[in-house]
C-alpha cells in the first residue's frame, strides 16, 4: 500500500508532458511550417522599398537641377551688384558724381551673402548626387535641409534689405527729404534692381529645395 501511494505521489509531482503525435505507419512528428503568405510579406516589402526609393531618386535628381539653377542665380546676383556703377558726366574731371554699390553697406552686405549662398549651392551638389545614388540615405538629406533653411533666411534678409535702399531711390521719402536719385543715376538703379530681383528668385528656389527635402524625409517618420 505503501508502495502504491508513493507511485501515485510521485505521477502527480511529475509535470505532464504532450509527446508529438506520429503518423501512423510513418513514425515521424509533425513539423511545424512558417504561414503560407510569408513570401508575399517580404515580396510585398521589397516592392514597397523599390518604388520608394525610385521616387526619392526623382525628387533627388529634381534637387540637383533646382540647386544648380539657385547657385548660378545667387552668383549673378552677387556680380551684378558688384559690377555696377555709374558716373555722371560733367564738363570738368574734377567734379564728378559716382554712384558704387560700396557706398553702401546694405550693397556690400548684399553681395558678400549672395557669394557666400552661390558658394555654399556649388559645394552641396557632391550631396545631392549622392541622394541620387543612394536615395535612402538619411545623413545627406538632414544635411541639406538644415543648410538650405539657414541659407534661405540668409538670401531673404539681404534681398529684402537692398530692396528698401532701391525703393528709396526710385521714389524717394518726401518725409526725411530724400530725393529719387534714380533720375540721374539710371543705369545704376537698373542693375541693383536686377541684382535684387535675381537674389529674391534665389531665396524663391531655396524655398522649393527646403520643400523638396522635407517631402524626401517623409518616408522616415
Amino acid at each position: 500500500m505503501d508502495i502504491e501511494k508513493a507511485n501515485s505521489r510521485r505521477e502527480e509531482e511529475e509535470p505532464i508532458v504532450q509527446k508529438p503525435k506520429l503518423d501512423k505507419g510513418k513514425g515521424k512528428a509533425h513539423v511545424f511550417a512558417p504561414p503560407m503568405n510569408y513570401s508575399r510579406i517580404m515580396d510585398k516589402h521589397k516592392q514597397e522599398k523599390v518604388s520608394m526609393a525610385s521616387w526619392k531618386r526623382g525628387v533627388a535628381i529634381f534637387d540637383f537641377i533646382l540647386r544648380l539653377i539657385a547657385a548660378i542665380t545667387a552668383m549673378s546676383a552677387a556680380a551684378k551688384m558688384a559690377t555696377t556703377e555709374e558716373t555722371l558726366p560733367f564738363f570738368t574731371q574734377f567734379l564728378q558724381f559716382q554712384a558704387d554699390y560700396t557706398d553702401l553697406p546694405t550693397f556690400s552686405s548684399f553681395v558678400i551673402v549672395n557669394s557666400i549662398v552661390g558658394g555654399y549651392l556649388t559645394l552641396s551638389l557632391p550631396f545631392s548626387i549622392v541622394c541620387i545614388l543612394r536615395p535612402l540615405v538619411l545623413p545627406p538629406r538632414l544635411f541639406l535641409i538644415l543648410c538650405d533653411t539657414a541659407m534661405m533666411g540668409l538670401t531673404m534678409v539681404a534681398a529684402s534689405a537692398s530692396a528698401a535702399i532701391v525703393y528709396v531711390a526710385h521714389n524717394g521719402n518726401s518725409s526725411s527729404n530724400w530725393l529719387p536719385v534714380c533720375q540721374q543715376f539710371g543705369d545704376f538703379c537698373e542693375g541693383t534692381s536686377g541684382a535684387v530681383v535675381a537674389s529674391f528668385i534665389a531665396a524663391a528656389l531655396l524655398m522649393c529645395l527646403v520643400i523638396l527635402s522635407a517631402f524626401a524625409l517623409k518616408g522616415w517618420t
